[in-house]
């Protein structure tokens, strides 16, 4: 069972983009830091939507995964 402990969601410590449910128009950039039960944490992130130039987030980003639509892990 100690095995266990050290196991992690192969896309947690790597650059992700999370598509958004209430407006498909609209990302985050980042890296997700970890996921905590129904939430998950991103760092360094950077808010994306069409038609506007990329806007650096001071700070990290607390996500629950009832908003997310999608996420795609960038190589």
């Amino acid at each position: 069972m100690h095995w266990l402990f050290w196991w992690r969601p192969p896309c947690v410590l790597r650059r992700v983009i999370v598509n958004l449910k209430h407006d498909p128009t609209e990302a985050l950039e980042g890296i997700l830091w970890a996921s905590r039960g129904s939430w998950l944490i991103l760092h360094d992130v950077t808010g994306l939507k069409a038609g506007v130039p990329p806007t650096k987030m001071i700070g990290d980003v607390v996500l629950h995964r009832s908003n997310v639509a999608y996420l795609q892990v960038i190589p």
